[in-house]
């Protein structure tokens, strides 16, 4: 019988916490995002560096069809070893072109990690201010309702978007 009292109240207890309902939240990282002046200008930042770096790798490529354009022209004349070794000049010059544009846009090129130095700290402030939000008022979960398309409907009464950016110092 004591077991079975024993059984009952570990039962009862269990339930009595599994039974709270948990709080969540939603955010707009997105809309956040836009919100956020120094967000913009590293964007604006990231794409002039982009465009420069693109320009030079464009030069270099012209540059190895330039040569190659003239070593058509002028094969007829060139002997076989003049031949080999303009044939590797371009080569070269064409390397030198992909080699470039692995620097600057590869998976660990500049551009990887000027995004991640401009972004970071930007990124690391949202954090704070969310994971601040969430313990002031007690939300198990915060969900990015832009990076989900499972999301069909949300109350607007749980976007706690503004929250952050109030939280950020950007009103709204």
């Amino acid at each position: 019988m004591k077991k079975f009292f024993l059984i009952l109240a570990a039962i009862a207890a269990f339930a009595v916490t599994e039974g709270k309902a948990q709080k969540f939240a939603l955010i707009d990282m997105e809309y956040i995002l836009k919100n956020i002046p120094a967000y913009e200008m590293a964007n604006e930042q990231l794409n002039q560096v982009s465009q420069r770096w693109q320009k030079e790798v464009e030069t270099k490529a012209k540059e190895a069809e330039a040569m190659y354009k003239t070593y058509q022209s002028e094969q007829v004349y060139l002997s076989k070893e003049q031949k080999t070794k303009k044939e590797e000049e371009i080569v070269a010059k064409e390397k030198e072109a992909q080699e470039l544009r692995r620097k600057y846009f590869g998976p660990e090129g500049e551009l990887f990690k000027k995004r991640e130095s401009l972004m970071q700290p930007i990124q690391d402030d949202i954090y704070n201010a969310v994971k601040k939000i969430s313990e002031e008022k007690g939300y198990q979960m915060i969900i990015d309702r832009a990076s989900s398309a499972n999301i069909i409907f949300a109350s607007p009464r749980i976007d706690v978007s503004n929250d952050v950016l109030a939280k950020l110092g950007y009103s709204k």
